[in-house]
Parts: structure tokens; C-alpha cells; sequence
């Protein structure tokens, strides 16, 4: 891993807003030999700015995950304004990668500690709706222009059922059962990350969308932290409520086990977007 640049007294705090399909890469954070969106931006910084600080992420996407709002901060010892510097990113950066916004933040802003909360996305195309199979026509086929953006799910799924899976897991609760080993995990808690399993969703809920391509179920979670792999355990565990495989009402059971065997399978990850990261206004506005 490449160490980051040492900066002076006068340097700058910055956070950038990022979109990116994570499909191509090893997920966000640096790792030796392999394209990841974190050593991506660290080089794209250095041809712009002549600088290499490693960036911080509001968190660690997974290979596969992707993003519409990552948040990254990282401090720089040269002047530039803002929209330049998007700009000078947007033109060396992979395709893939765009910075949609970039602005100047206090000193005390850090992306992943100054957040309050997150916001994840699971998108789920039905390759065969239920009530396309009772009419007798033709299932829908997963486009190979979305492939890359869902699980294209071949069974037919009750969104009744699913959200009242996810009802259960509004609230604190230990989500040991939803949890994958991390490899990550001294240095999660080095970042300031909770050292428990405990953590508080404040919204779980899936809703039906009607698109040109077919039918798309989205679970949209919002919550104070996620755990290694949570949100995908999560889904995969509703999908198999939605197919009518498990009693919702078993969730509650799940969860006081604290163990991953009695959870569902881990449902893919191009399905996965981190939708938004909020914080305190104050951490973004420079005094």
C-alpha cells in the first residue's frame, strides 16, 4: 500500500461526492495488485495535484458494490478551486468513477466519523414475475444493459412477505446473524467503528417499480452502520421470505441466535448501491 502524502500546517480538508459501478473493481479500499475505486482516486489525486493522500470513505464497498453518493475526504497541501478539481478528476479517472461534487470542509470533517447515517439500495428484477406466469406470456429476460445493476432473480417473489421481513429489522439489534467474517475488522475499529454487532436501521422497506424492462423490486435500508457484507445477508435472508421459504415471523429468532448459520444466503452484490451518506450540517460548512 502506498503511504500518504505528508501535508503541512496549511493544508486543506476536502470531501468529495463520488458515483461509481463498482462491477470492474475489488471493491473500495487499496489493495496490492488489484484496480479498487479508493487507489483509483489516490492516483487520479496525484497526476492532478502532484499529491498522494490515501482518500477515507464513509465505508468500504465491497468488489462488486456500487455507489451513487460515496463521500471521501482527504486533505491537500495545493490551492485549486473546487470545480476544477472535479473537473481535472473527472477528465484522468476510469470511466467509471466520476466525481459529482468537491468542496473544501472544516478541519474536523473525516467521511467515515463525521457520518450519522447511511442509506443502501438492493435492486431485484423479476425474470419471472408471478402474475406474468398466470397470464400465460411470455417471462421477462433480464436485459444484458442492466445485468450489471441487479440480481435478476428467476423465482416469483411476494413484496407483502418481504416487507414483512423487514419490518423485523427496524430498531437496535445485535446483527451478528447478518454479519461475514471481516478480514477488515482491527482496522474498522482502528477507524472509529463500533466494536460490537449492535447497530440501529431506521428505515427497511421494499417497494414494486414498474420500468420498460420488467418489474424491479427495491429494498432500500437506512440505518447508523452496517457490518461486513450486512445489507446482502439481509436481503438474502427476505428473498427466501419472499419466496415463501421462511416464515417472516422467524426473523425475530434469527436475530437472537447471533449466529450466520440460521441467517439466508448473501445475495449478490451487483444489486448493491450505497445510496446516500448524511451528516451534521455543521461538519460540511467551512467556518
Amino acid at each position: 500500500m502506498r503511504e500518504p502524502t505528508q501535508t503541512g500546517p496549511a493544508a486543506q480538508n476536502w470531501k468529495l461526492t463520488l458515483a461509481y459501478d463498482g462491477t470492474d473493481f475489488h471493491g473500495w479500499q487499496v489493495q496490492p495488485g488489484e484496480s479498487t475505486i479508493q487507489g483509483e482516486l489516490q492516483t487520479a489525486l496525484g497526476r492532478v495535484t502532484g499529491e498522494t493522500p490515501l482518500p477515507q470513505g464513509s465505508g468500504r464497498t465491497d468488489a462488486g458494490v456500487h455507489a451513487l453518493a460515496q463521500v471521501a475526504s482527504f486533505r491537500l497541501d495545493a490551492r485549486i478551486p473546487a470545480a476544477n478539481l472535479a473537473r481535472a478528476l473527472n477528465r484522468t479517472l476510469p470511466d467509471a468513477i466520476r466525481v459529482l461534487d468537491a468542496r473544501v470542509a472544516p478541519d474536523s470533517f473525516h467521511a467515515r466519523h463525521s457520518a450519522k447515517s447511511k442509506t443502501y439500495e438492493y435492486r431485484v428484477f423479476l425474470e419471472r414475475p408471478g402474475l406474468t406466469e398466470r397470464n400465460g406470456a411470455e417471462p421477462a429476460i433480464c436485459s444484458p444493459f442492466l445485468a450489471r445493476y441487479v440480481y435478476a432473480c428467476p423465482w416469483p417473489l411476494e413484496c407483502a412477505a418481504l416487507n414483512a421481513a423487514a419490518s423485523h429489522f427496524l430498531g437496535e439489534h445485535d446483527f451478528t446473524s447478518f454479519a461475514a467474517k471481516d478480514p477488515d475488522q482491527a482496522a474498522r475499529a482502528g477507524d472509529g467503528e463500533p466494536p460490537t454487532a449492535i447497530r440501529t436501521l431506521f428505515a427497511s422497506r421494499w417497494e414494486e417499480q414498474s420500468t420498460v424492462d420488467g418489474t424491479l423490486l427495491v429494498y432500500r435500508v437506512r440505518g447508523n452502520g452496517f457490518l461486513h457484507h450486512m445489507v446482502r445477508n439481509l436481503v438474502g435472508t427476505m428473498l427466501d421470505a419472499g419466496r415463501g421459504y421462511l416464515n417472516p415471523g422467524a426473523i425475530p429468532g434469527i436475530l437472537a441466535a447471533c449466529s450466520r448459520a440460521e441467517a439466508g444466503p448473501t445475495a449478490p452484490a451487483s444489486g448493491l448501491f450505497l445510496h446516500s451518506v448524511e451528516y451534521c450540517g455543521t461538519d460540511e460548512l467551512v467556518p
